[in-house]
């Protein structure tokens, strides 16, 4: 483990290799699941404030989903997290004509409809972070859904951390990502 202020970061976090593989994958961290991605309060105001600006991406199933359910839900675990539909699917999600899933809310950003991108747990998967008082314990999740980004992290050289650069920047900001570079470019090789 290594700590860089309030935080505590899993070694795989720095050795591992990732990158997105959507050709591959077809975009299945938004669809499989048991519970919705994990928000913040702000960031379930924020969906629900710009819902004008990406519904228009949405199926009617969605929207009506999202009428009955909410823009955000409190899970079995007692987690603020996005509504899901067939028990695993996000409920903002779309489908492009690759066949991949992808999210409604950063189409928006990306089409500079909306600032908020999408939550920062979806910016950071696979890095799961749990909060606790006194810091937060940052871990890679491995699951079988992401092979393909192992797969081409590999193939690439990618270690995750810089992968997810961008996100990690979101999160604990650009000093913070600077201290832990640092670190992770000068821990010791076993």
């Amino acid at each position: 483990m290594l700590q860089i202020g309030k935080t505590i970061i899993s070694l795989d976090v720095i050795q591992k290799e990732f990158c997105c593989d959507l050709d591959k994958c077809k975009g299945a961290c938004c669809v499989d699941g048991d519970s919705g991605a994990p928000l913040t309060a702000e960031e379930a105001d924020q969906i629900e404030k710009m819902y004008p600006e990406y519904v228009e991406y949405l199926s009617d199933f969605n929207i009506a989903e999202i009428k009955k359910q909410g823009f955000s839900v409190i899970d079995s675990d007692g987690d603020l997290v996005t509504p899901i539909v067939g028990n695993n699917e996000c409920v903002f999600t779309f489908t492009d004509e690759a066949g991949i899933t992808k999210c409604a809310i950063e189409k928006a950003y990306f089409e500079k409809h909306t600032a908020f991108r999408k939550p920062v747990s979806c910016h950071l998967f696979p890095i799961r972070i749990t909060e606790y008082k006194r810091f937060d314990a940052v871990n890679y999740q491995e699951l079988d859904i992401c092979k393909p980004g192992r797969i081409c992290g590999k193939s690439n050289g990618i270690p995750l951390w810089q992968y997810l650069k961008e996100p990690l920047i979101r999160k604990y900001g650009q000093e913070w990502y600077k201290e832990f570079t640092y670190a992770a470019e000068n821990l010791p090789k076993e």
